[in-house]
């Protein structure tokens, strides 16, 4: 990451300026700023990850699938150092993880899918994804999505209630006795989304001296200048409802306001600073400007009683939001502002179809064009979601690359409608990004890490590939001395022995190790006298922690009777494809498995007990790769098509997969399968009544993995020999083709009714240097409206989305 110094070169740009109370300066203090900004960008280099999903909303049992974009933090250059993409599925009511993928990164482009269990509980989720360097930062550096999953069978339902959250945010970040200012403000429901609110703000004799109205989304702004002395209070109703009491900001009774004008004029930004103090003398000040850590300006001037007036060139600015911070003479920041600088940087992006209206079934062909601000051919990554619109319904100004990189991806929490801001066919759009940029609290860069003489440095690293670590211990005791140790790798495709030596501390890593699905990792110390004592401990896997929200079922743009037809279809496509997986199966002999009754009941059981149970011992682990391999040819009435994560079991009688259970917790069946066999116990199988003591998540059978760490009791000395530690690590999860009809060539497998909602998918399409690419797809048997929705990211960091539609009858 350290190499990445080149993409970080700070330039500062001459101002001109209207008054002579201010004058562009190099002097000490900007140095030390733009020389601190770098150190901290050399130490802390961002990074920024983004998912197009093929859709916004899911049914249980569907595939999601998804495109992953990495960027570089600041200027956004495709190819940033991480090669290996973490995207996980966390189900917002609960944390839980639902799975992960572990996504390969060519040139910054990736791509991938996450199947979704047929019983999966309807609900809120989120998809995220995130580099383990990301993980030196707080959880609101990666990104988030999300998404919502419908269930017929298993609603979860959400308590909602009217709670109303107003928060008030001076301009400049004070409110100082005596000084005019604005105050913005941004009322939020119980779901975290902006709330119309009006209401109005009293002094202590309870006197009206404010009106307010939220003019966008639960945000608006108002005049205001405080008296010294007062304390004042908030009343905000939603519509028609009671009002309810908020806190005001305090007033200080002296400092500094800071008011900016982004909105008069297109070719400069006019900047207004205020101070109010017992001395009346004035009080000297620099201004810094940066933008994603690049400092764009750094200016000294001096606050007279009538203030001081900055006029700022634009275009002298980056496209994104700009943060402007003023020092006092003591160089401690003391008001700060955001604004969004919007100079059209970015991709045009021209979908054409060789028709608009299609009959069922017809093949559509598309051209995308994509083209620069000059009109000139641009050859770029790209990927493209087809979707039917009568079922899927588009979500007004949903999140886009162009919005996330140069908006969302700086700010915190919810940004409502975020492509509402970039489009220019809305002629009020940069007066209410102008509100978003008063009314949030949170930026990338915060000054007082910045300024810091030194940095610790950060615990993680950036990953070109997987990483085994660990540390070897003398029984429970560091070592004083380094040991070698050998390493066998082995998996379907890779048979590898390695040597590696432990530090001083007794710590271990092989890095930078390339494998798909998983691996097979056999350490043991090369001293074979003193082998016994050793203890190989390995590092496992811990995924970042998640942050739970409570927020109602549908914050998603759905209607009634869509849902209700998507619902239906859905279920009637995922019976199909269960009728035609299960004509195609081979169900296994039947063979009976006995063994001992336990004595004590486990309490990772519900059950009390299993139609048959394996017992995994070390004969049978040489002869697995995964969990689901040692159930082949094993357990009457089940059967296992396919290895790894692409395995797919039923059980017979069943029309939907088993639910899995690891050590009694129902969990992701990706997540069974990443998990080592040297670790697993036993594996029960429930079928029919015997699962029904799981409800509806047992309809399919239960396949119940119950781990050694989990049976306290467990006994370690039948398993491995001492000095050796043996464990299973996950790799690239290899995407699945997504299925594509031939309607032309009449193949059997096409014969089945097609009502998909996901009509195309296109993860990775590049054009030509003409700026052209082509495909073509089969259209499923609706009459429906179609919606095609493009993203795209240059090499060197210009974004691109578009939309378009046609009709099929």
């Amino acid at each position: 990451m350290l190499s990445k110094n080149t993409l970080f070169k700070v330039s500062l740009f001459t101002l001109a300026l209207a008054l002579a109370s201010y004058r562009w300066v190099e002097d000490d203090f900007s140095k030390l700023i733009v020389s601190r900004l770098q150190e901290y960008r050399r130490v802390f280099p961002q990074e920024k990850a983004f998912l197009h999903t093929d859709k916004p909303y899911y049914v249980a049992g569907d595939t999601l699938w998804f495109s992953a974009y990495l960027a570089e933090g600041a200027i956004h250059f495709a190819d940033s150092a991480s090669r290996v993409l973490y995207v996980d599925l966390m189900e917002k009511r609960t944390g839980k993880n639902i799975s992960i993928r572990r996504v390969k990164l060519d040139g910054g482009y990736g791509n991938g899918d996450i199947k979704l269990n047929d019983a999966l509980p309807s609900g809120a989720y989120t998809i995220r994804a995130y580099t383990n360097w990301m993980r030196n930062f707080p959880e609101d550096y990666f990104f988030h999505k999300d998404l919502y999953v419908f269930n017929n069978g298993t609603n979860t339902p959400e308590t909602v209630t009217s709670n109303l959250d107003v928060q008030f945010f001076p301009e400049g970040g004070q409110l100082v006795a005596g000084l005019s200012t604005r105050v913005g403000f941004k009322a939020i429901d119980q779901s975290g989304l902006g709330a119309e609110v009006n209401g109005f703000v009293l002094n202590q004799k309870n006197d009206t001296i404010a009106a307010l109205k939220s003019e966008h989304l639960g945000m608006g702004k108002f005049p205001f200048e405080p008296v010294a002395g007062e304390k004042y209070t908030a009343f905000v109703r939603k519509k028609s409802d009671a009002y309810q009491r908020f806190d005001f900001p305090e007033v200080k009774s002296e400092g500094f306001t800071m008011i900016v004008n982004n909105l008069t004029t297109t070719d400069k930004m006019r900047i207004l600073v205020y101070a109010n103090f017992p001395d009346n003398m004035d009080k000297e000040v620099n201004i810094v400007a940066q933008t994603r850590g690049l400092v764009a300006f750094a200016a000294k001037g001096k606050v007279s009683k009538k203030g001081l007036q900055l006029n700022v060139p634009v275009n002298e600015l980056p496209d994104g939001i700009t943060q402007l911070t003023l020092f006092d003479s003591q160089n401690k920041p003391v008001c700060e502002r955001l604004v969004f600088v919007d100079h059209g940087e970015r991709l045009h992006l021209k979908i054409s179809t060789n028709k608009n209206l299609f009959n069922p079934r017809e093949k559509t062909e598309v051209e995308i064009m994509v083209t620069d601000t000059a009109d000139k051919p641009v050859e770029t990554m790209l990927s493209v979601s087809v979707t039917d619109e009568g079922q899927i319904a588009p979500q007004p100004y949903d999140q886009n690359i162009i919005s996330y990189l140069l908006l969302s991806s700086d700010l915190r929490g919810i940004i409502e409608q975020p492509a509402y801001y970039f489009d220019t066919t809305k002629t009020d759009r940069k007066i209410k990004l102008d509100l978003l940029m008063m009314t949030q609290g949170w930026r990338r860069f915060n000054w007082a890490d910045v300024l810091q003489e030194s940095h610790t440095a950060p615990t993680r690293f950036v990953e070109q590939g997987f990483s085994i670590q660990g540390e070897v211990k003398k029984g429970n005791k560091k070592l004083a001395d380094k040991v070698m140790l050998s390493v066998f790798l082995t998996n379907d495709s890779i048979n590898t022995f390695l040597t590696t030596e432990s530090g001083e501390t007794g710590r271990f890593a092989l890095d930078n190790l390339i494998f798909n699905d998983s691996l097979n990792v056999r350490l043991q110390g090369m001293n074979s006298k003193n082998n016994a004592g050793l203890n190989i401990i390995m590092a496992p896997f811990d995924p970042p922690k998640f942050t739970i929200h409570k927020i109602p079922f549908y914050p998603v743009t759905v209607d009634a009777l869509k849902m209700a037809e998507y619902l239906k279809r859905a279920e009637e496509y995922l019976e199909i494809e269960r009728k035609i997986r299960a004509s195609r199966e081979k169900l296994l002999k039947e063979i009976t498995i006995k063994g001992k009754r336990e004595e004590e009941r486990d309490s990772r059981k519900l059950y009390s007990r299993a139609d048959a149970s394996i017992k995994v011992t070390p004969q049978m682990t040489g002869a697995a790769n995964s969990i689901l391999d040692m159930l082949q040819g094993r357990v009457a009435g089940v059967s296992v098509m396919g290895s790894g994560s692409n395995a797919t079991v039923s059980i017979r009688g069943s029309r939907t997969e088993p639910t899995f259970l690891l050590d009694g917790m129902p969990v992701d069946k990706d997540l069974i399968t990443s998990l080592s066999i040297f670790d697993v116990e036993s594996i029960d199988v429930l079928k029919g009544a015997s699962a029904a003591i799981y409800g509806s998540r047992g309809g399919g059978g239960v396949i119940s993995v119950l781990t050694k760490r989990g049976n306290s009791a467990y006994d370690y000395s039948q398993d491995i020999t001492p000095g050796v530690t043996v464990a299973k690590i996950a790799g690239f999860n290899v995407p699945r083709k997504f299925y594509e009809p031939r309607y032309d060539l009449k193949r059997p497998e096409d014969l089945k009714p097609d009502y998909r909602t996901t009509i195309h998918w296109a993860p990775m399409l590049r054009t030509k240097q003409d700026g052209k690419v082509k495909f073509s797809y089969f259209n499923t048997d609706a009459s429906t409206k179609v919606n095609i929705r493009v993203e795209a990211l240059t090499a060197w960091g210009i974004p691109g989305s578009a939309e378009t539609g046609y009709s099929v009858r």
